[in-house]
């Protein structure tokens, strides 16, 4: 007998308790989440103390091509690391990665806030930075790949929505810690040290749960054969991702909106940090880069969050190609209207009124990107098959943050110092009117079949 829902289903309002008990019921759990729980507050601590240091610290005048170095190393990790990390950790026991990666992790840190306090130049910082944000990469792929072996395979879907919905909330508060920290100690070297210090007790405590683990415990299984070099592995996996892709006309078309939106925020990302790190227009030892910057980031973190509610709602009733455009539109638009007074404003009154406005552009981003990454999501998990589903993710980590550096890199090329370029927000509108033209013409084309 129908029940009226897709077979292995749960009633929405049977799972939350039905995934409590499982979670309970499951030895091993609670502590692996909270190893990854305290990495991303501590990463989040991090990555926004190291923005305090380079990118709106007052003693350091740092111009906008190392502005896009900063931003290569805090986002570039995610995608050269994330495939290799991901072919490792299927060789080496994962109980020993989390426990090594987190100490050796908590050593960097503490190297980056000594290095604050000696005032070291931007590339060794940046250069330890790397290397945290990389390990960080690894401690999260990790936590990935170990949670099937503490959970019920039934409920990996469920409990992945929720874990990764409490990281990305615990990363947030991490990085208002920081900004916290850096307001009561004062701008400058000695409060962005003082800040990346205590980000580094996070890791320790990380350490010490993964240290109660057994051996074994989290996998890989012993003596698995490896038949084939991490390197071959990644760059065959991407291929086939790269394939299936192009087999699918929706997924394709995903793909094409994710990544134009990626390029364009990524240049109105440059834009925003140059922008708001400018003098206060009140003149407010409060209110300062850092801070409006994090308000920015908490208006596009609103308007993600409203996307997970608005997405649901449009994808039945507009068909998933259909709400990719009507979110590149919608960013054309934003990018149009509240971009552009940025470059063109003048006075006080008119930078000011600019600073709201990218307030509001940055919700409206957020809106609009994360409805397209999340009809993306829904096409790829319901259009390529479970053996090429892990490889087509792959794929979209690599080339689309890499393009977000790339696009920060280029924008840093021609953008003079104070953020405003009506060349560059043109440009930006511009590459988003591409992403429909080519979403247009890849609806045309007859897809191939599986």
């Amino acid at each position: 007998m129908s029940t009226g829902r897709p077979e292995g289903s749960t009633p929405a309002d049977e799972r939350p308790v039905s995934l409590q008990r499982a979670l309970r019921a499951s030895p091993g759990v609670l502590r692996l989440a909270l190893v990854r729980f305290t990495g991303q507050f501590g990463d989040g601590m991090f990555q926004a103390a190291l923005s305090g240091a380079i990118l709106f610290n007052p003693e350091r005048e740092t111009d906008p091509l190392a502005i896009a170095a900063a931003f290569a190393v805090l986002l570039l990790p995610y995608s050269l690391i994330g495939p290799y990390a991901g072919a490792l950790l299927d060789r080496w026991d994962r109980r020993a990665v989390l426990l090594v990666a987190n100490v050796l992790r908590a050593i960097l840190i503490g190297a980056v806030s000594v290095g604050l306090l000696a005032d070291s130049g931007e590339t060794p910082l940046l250069l330890l930075a790397l290397a945290v944000v990389g390990i960080s990469r690894f401690v999260l792929s990790g936590v990935s790949a170990a949670l099937p072996r503490v959970l019920d395979q039934h409920w990996l879907v469920p409990a992945n929505s929720v874990l990764a919905t409490v990281a990305s909330a615990c990363a947030g508060v991490g990085a208002a810690a920081s900004v916290a920290i850096i307001g009561l100690v004062g701008a400058g070297d000695f409060a962005s040290a003082i800040a990346v210090a205590v980000s580094a007790v996070w890791s320790v405590v990380g350490a010490v749960l993964a240290a109660g683990f057994g051996h074994g415990v989290l996998g890989p299984e012993p003596g698995a054969a490896v038949r084939e070099s991490a390197v071959r592995a990644i760059a065959t996996g991407l291929r086939h991702g790269a394939a299936a892709v192009w087999r699918s006309g929706e997924v394709t078309t995903a793909m094409v909106g994710i990544g134009t939106h990626r390029i364009v925020f990524g240049t109105n990302t440059l834009i925003m940090v140059l922008v708001l790190r400018q003098a206060p227009i009140d003149g407010s030892a409060s209110n300062t880069g850092l801070t409006r910057f994090g308000l920015a980031i908490g208006c596009t973190a609103a308007g993600m969050l409203v996307a997970a509610v608005v997405a649901p709602l449009l994808i039945p009733r507009l068909g998933r190609s259909r709400t990719v455009v009507l979110g590149l539109c919608t960013a054309t638009a934003v990018q149009l209207a509240l971009v552009t007074p940025t470059a063109i404003a003048t006075d006080g009154n008119g930078a000011h009124r600019a600073h709201q406005l990218l307030l509001v552009g940055a919700f409206l981003f957020g809106l609009a990107g994360q409805t397209i990454k999340l009809t993306g999501d829904a096409i790829m998990q319901i259009d390529i098959d479970d053996t090429r589903r892990g490889q087509v993710f792959a794929l979209q980590d690599t080339v689309f943050n890499i393009a977000f550096v790339l696009a920060i890199a280029l924008a840093a090329l021609v953008i003079p110092a104070d953020g405003r370029s009506i060349a560059v927000v043109l440009v930006g509108a511009g590459i988003y009117c591409a992403g429909i033209a080519a979403i247009a013409l890849n609806n045309r084309r007859v897809p191939v079949t599986r």
